[in-house]
C-alpha cells in the first residue's frame, strides 16, 4: 500500500506519517481537524477492501473495541468510509504514543517479579472486564499489549475477537491462521475454537516470557511449535529461574495447562489469583488499588438376476398324419387368412399415420427446434449447448438474491418449448445480489441526510435524538446500518441526531466536604478544577468557593472550580508541648501545619522537651518554623 502521509480523510482526519505497517493494515499518526486534537487511524489496504470477510472483520474490530470501556484498553472513536478523495476503509483510535511490550522484552530481557505482576495486573484486568461482556481478544501476545510514554498499559487489536455482543469476526479456521502461534492454546490449534480460557492461556505464556526472557518453546517452523504447544507441557517456570515464588510458578501453570478445565476460568480468576500471591509477596500492597459425524453406509453390490437355463427342445418323431389332423390345419390356415387381412388394415392406418407425422415432423409445427435446459449455467456452458442446435442466444441481465452471479436464471423460450429453426433464446443472466451501499449521513442536517438517503433506493425509518458533546445541535451524529454497508433495495435507515450537549443543573457545594463536592462533581460528568487555601471562617475540607456558583445549568463535561479549606491561617503553640517526648511533639506541631526544627541537648537517652520557641501560647501563621529543644 502506497504512503497517504498529507492525506486527509473523510474531510477531518489530516494524516501525519505513517507509524505501523501490516500485512492487513497501516496505522497512522493524525489530526482530528474538527476537534484538534491527535489519533492513530488505521487504513485496510486496498486490495483486502474487495474481501467482503476482511472488511467485515474490520468493522467488527470497531464494535469489538467500542463495545469496551476501559482504561487498559485502546478506545475507538470512529469508523467509517473515505469517500472525499482516496477510497479506504478506516478506523480510528486514540493514539497512544510509545511501546509494545515486544520492545520492552527486546530491550530488557526478563522482569524482575514484582515488574512483571505490575505490568499482569492491568492486562489481565482489561480481559476481566471484555470477559464479563463475553468478547475474547483470541490473540494476547506482546505486539498486541502497547505501554504509552506516562506508562498506561493498553490491549490494541480486537481484530479477531468475538463474543455474543458483536458476533464472529472471523472463521475460526482463519483466526488460527492470523493469531500468532507461540501464544495459541492447544484447542485453537485442534479444533479452532476459543473461550475466554484461551486469552487465559496466551496471557500465561505472556507471563512465562516476561519472567524467563524466552518463548517456552522454539522451532524452525510454526507448525512444529503449534505441534508442541499441543503435545508438551509448559516448563516450570523454577526449573528456569529459582527465585520465582513457588506460588506464582504454580498458577502459570495452571493458565497454561493444555486442559481448558485446569486453567482459570476468566481472566478476573487469574487476576484475583495473582493479587492474592502479590499481597503474599508484600503484605503493605495497597490493593484498593458437531456436526455429528455419522460413518457412511458402504453401498452394497445388487444381486445379479438368474439366467434362465435354456432347455434344449428334443425333436419329436416323425408321426404319421390322420383324417382329424389334416382338417385342423385348413381350419387354421382359414383363421390365418382372416389375421392376415385384419392386419392389412392396421398396416394402412399406421401408414396414413407415419405420413401426416412425417408431414408434421419435417414440413409442419414440427419442424421447430426443442430448447434444451440451460438454468443453473454459466453463459459459455449455454452457448456451448445451444449453438449447434443452430439457434442464436441473447443476454438480459438480472440481480437475484439466490441465483450466483454470471450464473443462468431462466431462458426465453423455456427448456423443453420449441423454437423456430434458426431462431433465437433469451437467456436471462444473475447480476447476483442488489446491493446498494448507505451513503455517509453524519455531520448532515435530517433534511440533507433524508435527501442523500432517498437518492439511493433506501427507506428513511426511526429518527432518534441523543446528547452529543462532539456533534452540534440538529446534525446526524450515526445511522443504522452504519455508513459504507452494503444493504438490499428499499432497506431501512435509521437515524441518530444530536440534541447537543446536555444542560445540569449545578448544585452549590458552599460550605460542604470538598471530598462530596468532587466526587460528586465528577461522578455527574463535570471536569473539577480543585485548589486549596487557609480560612478563618471555613472548616478544614470544607468548600469555601465553587465557580459557576450553584443554581444554574452548564453544559456536561463543562469545567467546574471548587477551593478547599485548609483551616485557619494562625494557629497557637500548645501548652502541652513542653515536657512531652520528642517525637510525640514534633508530630503535635506538624498536625497544626507548623515546620518543625529539633534542637539535641544533654547526653539523656530519653529526649523530652525543654523549650519552644516561640514559647507556649503564641499565636503563629501555619508553615512557619517552631524550634523545640530536647534533652
Amino acid at each position: 500500500m502506497s504512503d497517504l502521509t498529507g492525506e486527509l480523510i473523510d474531510g477531518r482526519y489530516q494524516l501525519l506519517r505513517q507509524v505501523a505497517n501490516g500485512g492487513m493494515a497501516s496505522i497512522y499518526e493524525a489530526i482530528d481537524t474538527r476537534l484538534d486534537r491527535k489519533v492513530a487511524v488505521k487504513i485496510m489496504h486496498p486490495h483486502l477492501a474487495q474481501d467482503e470477510a476482511f472488511v467485515s472483520r474490520f468493522i467488527k474490530e470497531a464494535k469489538a473495541a467500542a463495545a469496551l470501556s476501559h482504561p487498559n484498553i485502546v478506545a475507538v472513536q470512529d469508523q467509517g468510509w473515505n469517500q472525499s478523495g482516496v477510497p479506504a476503509i478506516f478506523l480510528v483510535m486514540e493514539l497512544i504514543e510509545g511501546h509494545t511490550l515486544r520492545e520492552y522484552l527486546n530491550e530488557r530481557g526478563r522482569f524482575e517479579t514484582k515488574d512483571a505482576i505490575n505490568y499482569l495486573t492491568p492486562i489481565l484486568s482489561a480481559l476481566a472486564a471484555a470477559h464479563l461482556l463475553g468478547i475474547v481478544h483470541r490473540d494476547i501476545k506482546p505486539e498486541n499489549i502497547l505501554i504509552s510514554k506516562d506508562g498506561r498499559i493498553k490491549i490494541a487489536d480486537f481484530g479477531l475477537a468475538r463474543g455474543e455482543i458483536i458476533g464472529s469476526t472471523m472463521t475460526a479456521e482463519s483466526s488460527v491462521i492470523l493469531g500468532s502461534v507461540s501464544y495459541l492454546s492447544p484447542e485453537q490449534v485442534q479444533r479452532g475454537v476459543a473461550d475466554s480460557r484461551s486469552d487465559v492461556y496466551a496471557t500465561g505464556i505472556v507471563a512465562y516470557e516476561m519472567l524467563i526472557g524466552d518463548k517456552p518453546f522454539s522451532a524452525e517452523t510454526p507448525i512444529q511449535i503449534a505441534y508442541m504447544h499441543v503435545n508438551e507441557e509448559i516448563p516450570r517456570l523454577r526449573s528456569k529461574r529459582r527465585d520465582i515464588p513457588q506460588s506464582l510458578d504454580d498458577l502459570i501453570a495452571s493458565a497454561t495447562a493444555k486442559n481448558p478445565d485446569d486453567r482459570p476460568r476468566t481472566a478476573g480468576d487469574f487476576l484475583a489469583r495473582l493479587q492474592q500471591i502479590q499481597i503474599d509477596l508484600d503484605p503493605r500492597k495497597n490493593q484498593m488499588d458437531l456436526g455429528l459425524d455419522l460413518p457412511v453406509e458402504p453401498i452394497r453390490e445388487k444381486p445379479r438376476k438368474k439366467v434362465k437355463e435354456v432347455v434344449p427342445v428334443e425333436q419329436t418323431p416323425a408321426v404319421v398324419e390322420t383324417t382329424k389332423e389334416i382338417r385342423r390345419k385348413e381350419e387354421k390356415k382359414k383363421r390365418a387368412s382372416n389375421r392376415v387381412r385384419r392386419n392389412r388394415k392396421v398396416a394402412l392406418v399406421l401408414a396414413v399415420a407415419l405420413g401426416v407425422g412425417g408431414w408434421w415432423s419435417l414440413v409442419g409445427p414440427g419442424s421447430r427446434v426443442v430448447v434444451p435446459s440451460t438454468i443453473g449455467g454459466s453463459y459459455e456452458e449455454a452457448v456451448n449447448i445451444i449453438a449447434p442446435l443452430g439457434l442464436t442466444t441473447v443476454v438480459e441481465n438480472r440481480f437475484d438474491e439466490e441465483i450466483a452471479k454470471g450464473r443462468i436464471i431462466e431462458s426465453i423460450p423455456a427448456g423443453g418449448d420449441r423454437v423456430d429453426a434458426a431462431g433465437s433464446v433469451k437467456l436471462i443472466i444473475s447480476k447476483g445480489p442488489e446491493r446498494f451501499s448507505v451513503p455517509m449521513t453524519t455531520g448532515l442536517t435530517p433534511e440533507a441526510a433524508q435527501t442523500v438517503l432517498k437518492k439511493s433506493p433506501l427507506l428513511v425509518g426511526q429518527i432518534r435524538e441523543v446528547f452529543s458533546t462532539e456533534i452540534p445541535k440538529g446534525f446526524v451524529i450515526s445511522s443504522s446500518p452504519v455508513s459504507g454497508t452494503s444493504v438490499k433495495r428499499d432497506t431501512t435507515i435509521n437515524l441518530v441526531v444530536s440534541k447537543g450537549v446536555q444542560q445540569i443543573a449545578l448544585v452549590s457545594y458552599l460550605g460542604k466536604s470538598g471530598e462530596q463536592a468532587l466526587n460528586e462533581l465528577t461522578e455527574t460528568g463535570f471536569s473539577v478544577e480543585v485548589g486549596y487555601a487557609f480560612n478563618d471562617n471555613v472548616p478544614e475540607l470544607a468548600v469555601i468557593s465553587q465557580t459557576p456558583a450553584g443554581g444554574v445549568s452548564i453544559n456536561k463535561g463543562a469545567r467546574v472550580v471548587i477551593q478547599i479549606s485548609k483551616g485557619p491561617r494562625y494557629t497557637f503553640i500548645p501548652k502541652t508541648v513542653i515536657t512531652m517526648e520528642a517525637s510525640a511533639a514534633k508530630a503535635m506541631l506538624e498536625s497544626l501545619g507548623l515546620k518543625v526544627k529539633v534542637v539535641v541537648i544533654g547526653n539523656n537517652k530519653k529526649k523530652t522537651v525543654k523549650r519552644v520557641s516561640p514559647v507556649v501560647n503564641t499565636k503563629v501563621k501555619r508553615g512557619s518554623t517552631v524550634t523545640i529543644t530536647v534533652g
